[in-house]
């Protein structure tokens, strides 16, 4: 059985390549941290958690306005191979980054009843491996370096 249109076989599997690397699940596993942090923040007088909150509340909203940005490029018919692979790997850093930056702002305990400890300790645990869907980071900067005619 034939699925798309005869012929244009690379040009889906690039557009599903795409999709997978920009979706919103790039970035939404750290966004239950970043809600707690902003729980945390509410309870917490604190300027530096303020600034961070900041931080990543701004890259969580360019992270998804870019990824709706490919949705759309696929959707006209374009090929957004290059947007994507800037999603993915911006996707990467702020869910690796996300963590690290909590935990060295928020004094929570992991193991702690602190519902931000909580999600922070699940999250260092397995953010290492969110590098790795869609491509590693040093694939993605390749293709990145490719697509600017740097390759």
């Amino acid at each position: 059985a034939l699925v798309g249109t005869e012929g244009d076989g690379w040009m889906q599997a690039t557009a599903e390549l795409s999709l997978e690397r920009a979706g919103p699940e790039r970035y939404l596993s750290s966004m239950l941290l970043l809600t707690e942090l902003i729980r945390f923040a509410e309870r917490h007088d604190s300027e530096s958690l303020r600034a961070l909150v900041a931080r990543f509340a701004a890259d969580a909203w360019t992270l998804r306005l870019m990824s709706a940005s490919v949705a759309g490029k696929i959707a006209q018919g374009q090929d957004p191979a290059l947007e994507a692979t800037v999603v993915k790997d911006l996707g990467n850093t702020f869910e690796q980054a996300l963590p690290e930056a909590v935990q060295a702002a928020a004094e929570v305990d992991p193991a702690g009843p602190e519902m931000l400890g909580l999600v922070l300790g699940n999250l260092l645990q397995i953010s290492p491996s969110f590098s790795l869907r869609g491509g590693t980071r040093e694939i993605l900067k390749g293709i990145i370096a490719r697509g600017l005619g740097l390759r």
